[in-house]
């Protein structure tokens, strides 16, 4: 019998890229364990400083690389708000193309739309630490992801308070950060945009999401199914449906969506292993 109070700690994005391209499944009845989860005033330190992440991917650099950024680093130095802008963007482009480290990437895209500060910039930035947010498992991580995404949707709110996807992305800070007591601020933030629009998909996704989280998987179907039908080719949410479906000892369902994700999937790795898992559910 699966513990129905599992919790998936490789959300669906992430497990996705690692099924289409490494061919890595875990099998959410076995390999996943329960994330402890914390919450502001629990006692335990959340913070996560920018310059300690900073710190950590420089000493991964070469030391032709480490030269070339802190160069760039060296210009923000006397700079106009518009050359700042550029010099942020310059740095964001080097943590990304040249290194591929996202955190970096995503704080100085954020510097950048601060100061730029308009609607498209801000909720661009955002949305990189929301759709990491959604797939990190680490509590501190969490709640520097939601920190940051937070802030940016408030201020994008302030140019365009009518804007559903960043009240949308808030309630995903509150629900999926540990920024607050109270993560069903961030529930029925959501939920009142998918009372007026239920085909806001983005909303059913987040809800979803916070429903699995949970371990309310009946609910989490509900809301999967509804954008399935909508988006049926949209293999992360096929692949949380599957995984709710079979937390929730419903193995039928669970083998009919696995096999949905293995006909599609190229990765003959990927294949085998979404086969074995099936095979294992038929027994």
């Amino acid at each position: 019998m699966k513990n129905k109070q599992t919790i998936i700690v490789l959300g669906g994005v992430l497990l996705f890229a690692a099924l289409f391209f490494f061919g890595k499944t875990v099998n959410p009845a076995k390999e996943n364990k329960q994330v402890e989860q914390h919450h502001a005033g629990d006692g335990h330190d959340h913070g996560i400083d920018f310059s300690d992440l900073l710190l950590k991917a420089k000493s991964s650099l070469l030391a032709e690389k480490l030269q070339q950024v802190e160069t760039i680093e060296k210009q923000l130095q006397n700079s106009s708000t518009e050359e700042k802008i550029h010099i942020y963007h310059r740095l964001a482009s080097f943590w990304k193309d040249s290194v591929g480290v996202f955190e970096p990437y995503a704080y100085y895209t954020a510097e950048a739309a601060k100061l730029d500060n308009s609607e498209k910039s801000l909720t661009f930035a955002a949305q990189l630490f929301i759709d990491n947010l959604f797939d990190e498992a680490e509590p501190s991580k969490q709640n520097w992801l939601a920190t940051n995404g937070k802030v940016l949707l408030e201020k994008a709110l302030e140019i365009n308070p009518n804007n559903d996807s960043s009240k949308i992305g808030i309630g995903a800070c509150y629900l999926f950060g540990n920024i607050s007591e109270n993560p069903m601020e961030g529930i029925l933030q959501v939920k009142a945009i998918v009372d007026k629009n239920p085909d806001n998909l983005y909303a059913q996704w987040v809800l979803a999401l916070g429903s699995k989280k949970s371990g309310q998987y009946d609910k989490a179907i509900d809301r999967l199914l509804i954008i399935v039908e909508k988006q049926p080719t949209n293999l992360s949410a096929i692949l949380h449906l599957a995984e709710c479906y079979e937390l929730n000892n419903n193995n039928t369902e669970a083998i009919k969506w696995y096999k949905v994700i293995k006909n599609v999937i190229p990765n003959p790795e990927a294949k085998k292993e979404l086969q074995q898992r099936i095979e294992q559910l038929q027994h």
